[in-house]
């Protein structure tokens, strides 16, 4: 059950894009939860995404085929529902960032802002942003502690082709412009990097991750920790603004070279260099959302 500090109108919530990996794993998990979920997946005919859920074993769950582009899906998708949980999953065609995906990312948080708007019964939006979204600047260095009151620079982001930040960042700002301007209540989770095993060298977070890494910011995520961020903030009546969601810092040589071997596992790894024993000082903090998580678990127990 939602704890008391939760005031709904109404238990139906729902999920956007339920086809990926977080999506589904909230799906689940606010079924087992007690709440009834629209699920909407993005999957161009294939309505099989769910890991085996379907609505005939489970009546509080409802799938809906969806597009961000599809205005009139969405607001489908979202009748009856009290909240939206939001992640972007790119298009099938375009499964990697690069310089033109910042403008459909763009495109699809507005589509959606706007029709939670427009969606009476909405009373809170829980967005997933990244912390790519946090830690590009040029003047990263000189700050401390990253926290969710820093914000990438886009112009940095486009002068080192960080398609990912850029990306996330301007459909970040553009989701939080609109739900101010239309009184649309949000909470922003901004996650580090899911591992799993879909992660790879390849995967476009990963663009500057020497550099990541060398400025004690290369955060990773569990899915676990992931989801129940998620479902944290949005019962929790009293959360606000941005939270950065991670559970380690890749800043230890050992950590790097396990990391690395995850991400090339068929690559023999190499002895360490001397240059490699530095450790570097983690420059990122999750201070906000550890004090909104801790808080939730005593209203659990």
């Amino acid at each position: 059950m939602a704890p008391a500090s939760l005031h709904q109108t109404s238990k139906r919530v729902c999920v956007m894009d339920a086809s990926g990996r977080l999506g589904s794993s909230l799906v689940e998990r606010l079924l087992q939860r007690g709440y009834m979920v629209n699920a909407a997946v993005c999957t161009h005919g294939n309505l099989q995404p769910l890991k085996g859920l379907n609505c005939d074993t489970n009546k509080n769950l409802r799938i809906f085929e969806s597009d961000p582009f599809d205005y009139q899906s969405i607001i489908n998708a979202l009748k009856g529902c009290s909240a939206l949980f939001y992640t972007f999953e790119p298009p099938e065609e375009q499964p990697t960032f690069d310089e033109f995906m910042a403008e459909v990312e763009v495109r699809a948080a507005h589509n959606v802002l706007e029709a939670c708007a427009q969606t009476d019964t909405i009373e809170k939006v829980i967005f997933t942003s990244s912390i790519t979204a946090v830690i590009w600047r040029e003047d990263r260095q000189s700050i401390n502690d990253l926290d969710e009151k820093n914000w990438s620079d886009v112009n940095f982001c486009r002068k080192f082709k960080l398609w990912h930040a850029l990306s996330k960042t301007l459909a970040e700002k553009t989701a939080w412009a609109l739900a101010m301007d239309r009184g649309v209540q949000m909470v922003s989770i901004n996650a580090g990097l899911l591992v799993g095993p879909e992660v790879s060298i390849k995967t476009s977070y990963l663009k500057g991750a020497a550099e990541m890494y060398e400025d004690g910011v290369l955060a990773t995520v569990d899915l676990r920790l992931l989801v129940d961020a998620h479902i944290c903030v949005f019962e929790d009546i009293s959360s606000y603004g941005r939270y950065l969601c991670f559970n380690h810092v890749i800043n230890r040589p050992e950590d790097a070279v396990k990391f690395a071997q995850m991400l090339t596992p068929s690559v023999p790894s190499s002895p360490q260099s001397c240059e490699d024993l530095r450790i570097f000082q983690q420059r990122i903090s999750n201070k906000k959302l550890n004090k909104v998580m801790v808080d939730y678990k005593e209203l659990m127990m």
